[in-house]
């Protein structure tokens, strides 16, 4: 298995290489940064801004009807419980399969002198990137309730936490992939059984 996603016919050593190799101070800090917004312990910050924008939309909208308000009300509760819902479920998952797989991380499976580790040595259980899967998880559960220019900014804050894992030279691409995956499934499953209670809850008329 490990040679299954570790190989790819030597892409994934390929696009390690050819992300981790571009350096520079700048490039450096922009990627600490990625990393440290994708953070999974940032969760109360994020949560308490998803708290924050709903009591905004609570009191600042516009209320031609009570309808639209409510109706907006539950669009965003119903996210913030997908959200939190999910990171409790990945919470569990996540380092259950990554003790379960113990994929080695790029400082162990490759040559020292042939990458850039920046920060701290790791060398153990690198599939899934927790930092990808969470990204992945804030950005998947805002997405019903943005416009085109707020998923372009999901779509690069994704992107962004994904890639910092790889420059930092602590993930590969494969890491990132998978956490990207077990993110939006998890994300996906826990905002159909939600609908699906929703609808059982309060039956059309």
């Amino acid at each position: 298995m490990k040679e299954f996603f570790y190989n790819w016919a030597g892409l994934n050593v390929w696009l390690f290489h050819a992300i981790n190799d571009v350096r520079g101070s700048l490039i450096d800090r922009v990627m600490q940064l990625g990393t440290l917004l994708s953070d999974h312990n940032l969760f109360a910050v994020y949560l308490s801004i998803f708290a924050c924008v709903i009591l905004w939309h609570l009191t600042h909208r516009p209320r031609q009807t009570d309808l639209p308000v409510a109706a907006n009300m539950q669009r965003w509760l119903t996210a913030l419980a997908i959200f939190s819902i999910a990171y409790a479920a990945e919470g569990f998952l996540i380092p259950l399969l990554k003790h379960s797989l113990d994929f080695p991380r790029p400082p162990l499976a490759l040559l020292p002198e042939s990458l850039h580790v920046i920060g701290k040595v790791e060398l153990h259980h690198s599939l899934p990137s927790g930092h990808a899967n969470f990204a992945m998880t804030l950005a998947a559960s805002l997405w019903p309730l943005l416009q085109r220019k707020g998923h372009v900014a999901l779509v690069i804050f994704v992107l962004w936490a994904g890639l910092s894992r790889i420059s930092l030279g602590v993930h590969f691409p494969a890491d990132v992939v998978a956490g990207y995956l077990l993110g939006l499934i998890i994300v996906l499953i826990t905002q159909l059984l939600l609908q699906t209670m929703l609808r059982y809850k309060n039956p059309p008329v």
